[in-house]
């Protein structure tokens, strides 16, 4: 993985978790997962999250399960997909939210890399899946290494606006400072848990007026 792109800002903050022996296990166990079956995202996308949106610039964190295993979904974000790409379910009820809490057009169109531009840190969990087969990387190491993530911005920054959908999320969420940062739970997006209370949770006006109140740029959620 050493020719995935990640930003400078994470290699440092990171760099101790690069150097573990997990981290070289899951090294390997990727680099031959891709030789020989079809993996996603792209494995120049890997971290593409860590790439578009720089430690210093974390303002939110949304926080996902594994990359998407359809063919052209997975793009290195959480929730997004590519151009041209139908929106999954999750991200068309994420869309639906957004409209009638900011009393806006919902979207269209499901790359959500000007999130990544603006501070919002989408981080699946799990970085790599393969093809049609979803958990299939999980428990290699990837876990370690985006809880170490998680960690860092809760540990070495103030007053980031957490967003934890569904109970996975949430339970990942347990290590985050609730002291120094601003954390708002709900159910997940998915069509199976989207009306149990994700629907009508104003997280998007929520963040954005939490990032007011301590002079902060708001988030332009659908200037995608």
């Amino acid at each position: 993985m050493s020719q995935v792109k990640i930003h400078p800002s994470w290699q440092k903050v990171l760099s101790e978790e690069f150097e573990k022996e997990y981290f070289e296990n899951l090294t390997q166990f990727v680099k031959k997962e891709y030789s020989v079956k079809t993996i996603y995202p792209e494995g120049k996308n890997i971290f593409r999250a860590f790439e578009l949106c720089p430690f210093e610039d974390v303002k939110v964190v949304i926080i996902g399960q594994d990359p998407y295993h359809g063919p052209k979904q997975a793009n290195g974000l959480c929730f997004s997909v590519n151009d041209g790409i139908a929106l999954p379910p999750s991200l068309q009820n994420i869309y639906k939210e957004i409209e009638t809490d900011l009393e806006v057009t919902r979207p269209t169109k499901g790359n959500l890399d000007n999130w990544a531009r603006q501070g919002v840190l989408l981080l699946n969990a799990t970085l790599t899946v393969r093809a049609n087969t979803p958990g299939s990387h999980q428990k290699q190491g990837w876990e370690t290494f985006t809880d170490a993530a998680i960690k860092a911005i809760s540990n070495q920054k103030d007053h980031v606006v957490f967003l934890l959908w569904g109970k996975y999320a949430q339970d990942k969420g347990a290590v985050i400072d609730r002291s120094k940062h601003h954390v708002l739970t709900a159910p997940h997006p998915s069509p199976f848990s989207a009306h149990s209370g994700f629907f009508g949770c104003k997280h998007f006006s929520k963040t954005n007026n939490y990032l007011k109140a301590i002079n902060e740029k708001n988030i332009e959620w659908i200037d995608l």
